[in-house]
């Protein structure tokens, strides 16, 4: 810590370049935690997926709609615990920037096979009584000031009303929350009354999206999955059943594959940064050379000038890695709050592990060089300015 002073020191030499570059590093930094936190949400949802439900869509693709018949035969199966049919609704509140999952859904049987959905029982039996009834996540309503007893317009993004309308008025009769609040982002939705949607839209009736299946046994899911298939084979609407983390999973797929997006993003700002961090250690020990050579000349050894020029990149590395990464978990709730279904985003301990390990190592590859360049530095040549 003796040396603490000199380090500083050094950064201080020329304050607006230390400033400036700390934080482009800082910037690099708050990409590095926003990212990794928008990719742990997107894989914690597959992760938490129940182990003990299959969902069934259509062979070749999640659009292909299946025959309402389909949920009797799954139901005749032996281990099939319950059935649900399950839609997307595809809507927006008001505007198409409040747009948000919706889901029809058979009420009863859907809530029952998900018990990390937690909703008072009075306001469960209103939803499976009211037929517009609709119930909505906690975060939801927060942020669109909601309460129990209001209606809520949807605008149709894909299934018109019978008649030609696009607006779906539904009851708010239930808010819910999950059991654990580290679920919320991945149960941020509005559940509607498959039996009401079925009967009210213009097109698609007696058909439904997928259907969920709850298994009496977890451990026969791939047993039951290829049962399912099996029996819809040949037919004109065959099927595709997967666990319910592997449909997740593929249906993020769809959106492309997050992590190698985000791993190119940051890859790409890291790269960049090595330049502009390296070109500036560079002209900081450049600018010092007389300096350096005085302190040999007064008993520091080549390996303790080396020590302190990379000492001073690991400073300024990892006072501008905290600082962006305090900036993350200063803006993350923001963010949370534009992207529905998100609403977790936080900066976990693995993500500080690694981005005090890349600060290390970004320390180490942009400071050796001039490091070994001052150690190896001659006080004689140094002095006199060559």
């Amino acid at each position: 810590m003796k040396y603490f002073p000199l380090i500083w020191a050094a950064l201080g030499r020329r304050k607006p370049r230390t400033i400036l570059t700390g934080l482009s590093i800082a910037i690099a930094f708050l990409l590095y935690g926003m990212l990794n936190a928008v990719n742990i949400a997107f894989n914690y949802g597959a992760e938490m997926s129940g182990v003990d439900r299959l969902v069934t869509t259509g062979r070749y693709s999640i659009t292909q709609i299946l025959p309402y018949g389909h949920a009797h035969q799954i139901r005749s199966l032996p281990g099939v615990s319950s059935v649900a049919a399950s839609d997307w609704f595809g809507g927006y509140y008001q505007d198409q920037r409040n747009f948000f999952p919706q889901f029809a859904v058979e009420q009863e049987e859907y809530l029952g096979m998900y018990p990390e959905i937690v909703l008072p029982e009075q306001e469960k039996q209103a939803f499976f009584s009211t037929r517009t009834g609709t119930i909505v996540a906690k975060t939801l309503a927060d942020r669109y000031h909601w309460k129990v007893g209001d209606k809520i317009p949807m605008q149709a993004g894909i299934w018109p009303l019978k008649g030609g309308s696009n607006v779906w008025t539904f009851d708010l009769v239930g808010i819910f929350d999950t059991a654990n609040p580290k679920d919320r982002g991945q149960y941020e939705m509005m559940l509607i009354r498959h039996d009401f949607f079925d009967e009210a839209r213009q097109f698609g009736t007696g058909t439904a999206g997928w259907y969920v299946t709850k298994l009496k046994n977890p451990s026969a899911a791939g047993t039951l999955a290829k049962l399912i298939d099996n029996t819809f084979a040949n037919s004109p609407n065959e099927t595709r059943t997967d666990t319910e983390k592997a449909f997740n999973q593929s249906f993020m797929k769809q959106l492309g594959d997050i992590g190698l997006i985000i791993s190119s993003i940051l890859g790409a700002v890291f790269f960049t940064l090595l330049f502009l961090t390296g070109n500036t250690m560079m002209q900081s020990v450049r600018e010092r050379i007389p300096e350096l050579a005085v302190l040999k000349t007064l008993g520091y050894t080549d390996f303790l000038v080396l020590a302190l020029v990379l000492g001073e990149a690991l400073l300024l590395t990892l006072i501008s890695a905290v600082l962006g990464l305090t900036m993350a978990t200063l803006v993350l709730p923001w963010l949370a709050s534009q992207l529905p279904g998100l609403s977790g985003l936080t900066i976990t301990l693995p993500t500080i592990y690694g981005a005090l390990g890349i600060a290390v190592l970004l320390s180490f590859v942009v400071g050796l060089p001039p490091a070994l360049r001052a150690m190896r530095l001659n006080i004689v040549d140094a002095l006199m300015g060559h």
